[in-house]
């Protein structure tokens, strides 16, 4: 408690009683835009008529109550009283920033200070470092500069609509500030038409940033599309081709051919810029028809198949000239064999199941001996020690109601020379084995 009592009266002594009564100098802080107008106010509670003054961050005194004393006619009184001075100052640049001191003249003088700041409006951007037209593939550069700004303005990069991001420099100029952003970007045919915006923002323009755009040209070589009218062609119709090019510079114009030449008949076949009309559609149309376009940069072209189709006959699902459709005459063919493929498995499962419902085993006593005969009557001689032909006995088996012989394999190649003969072949009865 002590120790803030005296700390209270040492105050008191320093300052003296007129302050405690309300008799000292009070001022506040201004911001202004520059160009704009600041008010100096300076006010004390109590004035037993002393006067109070205003001067300049240079010492120089700008109003002694209600007398100018400064010439500078951008300087005005605006009130003066015992208990207040307000002055105005225009047109502020920003060489009048600094420290302002209102002083109220007692014994002793009293003085505060008062704090002009003066906010630099940034000069409307130029985007630069572009020279039109770019090529397809190019990098290039944009810079996007502006000065006087305090304190440093703040850019942003827009492609079309979308933010994106360059690279920040700022430097000082008095006591203003010159930022540039830079962009650099590798252009492509996308590119072309595309708007690059840089917009300034900074608080001296509140909500209202400064804008510039830059519109690219992005030259590109051609490339060629052909559009139709008609999915399904057919016989008497209307039909047009459109040759879509995009390319920059536009090519122009677009060259027709039909199957590597010229068109065959120009009177049903009008070529009007980029389109092809055939008035009256008939098989003699069908063909590849190209369209090219060029610029200089290049050359690009496009085929379109041309088939027409009957009037009288069902048109079919798709188009023929889409990704993955067969030609009609490969669809025939595949027809074709797919029928001959169905009529063979037929054929051999008739057969196999014919051959099936014949089966028999032959039994020969002319196995016997074969293996070493030069031939079938060596080897029925040599049967069974070369017995007598006609003592020879093949043992037929055969089926309940039918008498089909059936060989061993190893009497096949013999047997067929023998098996009509009566002299050597026996046909034994099922029925007597």
């Amino acid at each position: 408690f002590w120790a803030h009592l005296y700390a209270f009266l040492m105050l008191y002594s320093l300052l003296g009683c007129e302050w405690l009564s309300g008799q000292f100098p009070l001022t506040q802080n201004v911001t202004v835009t520059e160009g704009g107008t600041a008010n100096m106010t300076c006010r004390v509670e109590y004035n037993d008529q002393t006067s109070l003054q205003w001067s300049n961050p240079a010492q120089q005194t700008l109003f002694f109550g209600d007398k100018k004393a400064l010439r500078d006619n951008r300087i005005e009184l605006v009130r003066a009283s015992w208990a207040e001075l307000t002055i105005s100052i225009s047109d502020i640049s920003l060489s009048d920033e600094g420290q302002y001191t209102c002083s109220l003249f007692t014994m002793p003088v009293k003085t505060t200070k008062a704090f002009l700041t003066v906010l630099g409006v940034p000069e409307r951007p130029e985007i630069t470092g572009f020279t039109k037209p770019a090529m397809e593939g190019d990098e290039i550069t944009l810079i996007c500069t502006t000065s006087g700004s305090k304190p440093a303005a703040h850019i942003r990069w827009f492609r079309n609509d979308k933010e994106v991001t360059g690279t920040k420099e700022v430097n000082a100029t008095g006591k203003s500030f010159t930022v540039k952003s830079t962009l650099q970007l590798q252009v492509d045919q996308s590119d072309d038409g595309v708007a690059y915006t840089c917009s300034v923002e900074h608080v001296s323009l509140s909500s209202n940033p400064y804008q510039v755009t830059e519109v690219l040209e992005v030259h590109y070589a051609p490339h060629v599309e052909i559009s139709h009218s008609a999915i399904i062609p057919q016989e008497g119709q209307y039909f047009k081709l459109e040759c879509v090019s995009k390319g920059n510079p536009l090519p122009e114009p677009v060259l027709w051919s039909k199957d590597g030449g010229e068109l065959p008949d120009v009177e049903r076949m009008i070529v009007e810029g980029r389109e092809l009309t055939i008035t009256s559609l008939n098989k003699t149309d069908n063909g590849t028809y190209r369209c090219e376009a060029s610029n200089y940069l290049g050359t690009s072209g496009a085929e379109y198949v041309l088939f027409v189709y009957a009037k009288d006959l069902p048109e079919p699902a798709t188009d023929p000239n889409a990704p993955g459709q067969q030609d009609p005459d490969h669809a025939l063919i595949g027809g074709v064999v797919a029928v001959v493929v169905f009529i063979t498995l037929c054929l051999i499962i008739a057969l196999g199941r014919y051959l099936a419902r014949h089966k028999g085993t032959y039994l020969t006593h002319e196995a016997k001996g074969s293996e070493d005969a030069p031939d079938a009557d060596t080897a029925i001689i040599n049967a069974e020690g070369n017995h007598a032909a006609e003592e020879k006995k093949e043992y037929f088996h055969q089926e309940a109601e039918r008498n089909v012989f059936h060989l061993t394999p190893e009497n096949i190649g013999y047997a067929n020379n023998y098996v009509f003969r009566e002299e050597h072949v026996k046909c034994i009865n099922v029925n007597d084995m």
